[in-house]
């Protein structure tokens, strides 16, 4: 009892409240979103999930991290082989993406789970050679340990939404671990020069998504999902039309409503003030993690957490851009609101893993 009580009192208890807040409104939302089939199962999965999630953020968070991260060139091998997985006959092909490992009525994503192998794999390498960041052959193996993980993802899955997630988590991560903005620069012209060479490497429906937010006269079908947001954010107006309520989620006119627009589906019946909870509660829950990454004890710690909050930052940001009209469809699901038992449970134990961090921080005194 006296370490359930120690445990209690160390650990971060704000991180697991505001996701807890959070899970709550997923469950409304998803109850929503599937109120009219009759059916609830996507309900139970969700709350099968959430509960998953905060056991894992328990155990994760009692986790020694720092004896863990000697290992880290290990666990890059076993995320690089759960990527693989999706080669084998478990693997399979859902909204377009090859993304999914099937076992029975399980499905699970590996990409997904593999984001919080990343960030702990990522940091461990990023501390140890901490002090000769800014030379460029350091880089050089940095480079590497990303680019191997984004090409195994876009060759196994051709998910680009999970892709630049990656990419997203480890810039910030960089950033936090003081990369010069010169590297910043530099890498910035020579994604605008690669341009004209990736445009031509992607696929029609990828080039489709991006044309149309331009001119939705090119592909009307591929626009739909996008109007059909856009018409449910509308409808809302200032508090909604009420739980249960929307035309647009009860009728099953918009798309993918309790994944990739489950904010949209808010947005209708929920209205502006409902969205702007959901932002609330995410805002707090992002600057939380920066605050955590702050006071970390290590080097290692300090990126793990920045890692993490980046996550959350980037995919908020894509996914409600996306429900607005305003981001190609790529997706990404809105942290601890969409459906998915993958995405719950992989969101909770990283924030199980700051939880640690906040746990072993730094004295007051180092914080001044």
């Amino acid at each position: 009892m006296r370490s359930v009580f120690h445990y209690w009192k160390n650990t971060d208890l704000y991180l697991l409240l505001l996701a807890i807040l959070c899970s709550c409104g997923s469950l409304a939302l998803v109850y929503s979103t599937t109120f009219s089939s009759g059916s609830l199962t996507r309900f139970k999965v969700q709350l099968g999930a959430i509960l998953l999630g905060i056991a894992c953020f328990i155990i994760v968070s009692i986790v020694d991290l720092e004896g863990m991260a000697r290992y880290w060139k290990w666990f890059y091998a076993l995320n690089v082989i759960l990527q693989l997985t999706l080669y084998t006959p478990f693997g399979y092909s859902e909204g377009g993406n090859h993304s999914w490992l099937r076992f029975g009525s399980i499905g699970i994503q590996p990409a997904e789970i593999g984001k919080v192998i990343f960030i702990c794999t990522f940091a461990a390498h990023l501390a140890s050679v901490f002090d000769r960041l800014n030379h460029w052959r350091t880089l050089i193996p940095l480079g590497l340990h990303l680019g191997i993980m984004v090409g195994i993802i876009m060759v196994s899955s051709d998910d680009a939404g999970m892709a630049l997630a990656y990419i997203a988590i480890a810039v910030i991560m960089l950033f936090a671990a003081g990369l010069s903005l010169k590297w910043f620069a530099g890498g910035l012209v020579l994604i605008v020069a690669a341009i004209p060479f990736i445009w031509r490497m992607m696929n029609s429906y990828q080039v489709s998504r991006i044309l149309v937010l331009f001119d939705p006269s090119i592909d009307r079908d591929t626009y739909y999902q996008t109007l059909q947001s856009k018409i449910a954010l509308g409808a809302g107006q200032l508090t909604g039309r009420g739980f249960l309520q929307g035309d647009q989620v009860q009728y099953g006119i918009l798309p993918t409503s309790s994944t990739d627009f489950v904010f949209s589906s808010a947005g209708e019946e929920f209205g502006f003030v409902g969205c702007a909870l959901i932002l609330t509660l995410l805002c707090l829950l992002i600057l939380r993690l920066f605050y955590v990454s702050y006071t970390g004890a290590t080097t290692f710690s300090t990126l793990v957490a920045s890692g993490i909050a980046g996550m959350f930052l980037f995919q908020t940001f894509i996914n409600v851009f996306m429900c607005l009209g305003m981001f190609p469809v790529i997706g990404l699901t809105l942290p601890l609101f969409s459906y998915g038992g993958s995405s719950v449970v992989t969101m909770y134990t990283a924030l199980g893993l700051a939880a640690g961090v906040r746990m072993r921080e730094k004295p007051s005194w180092l914080q001044r």
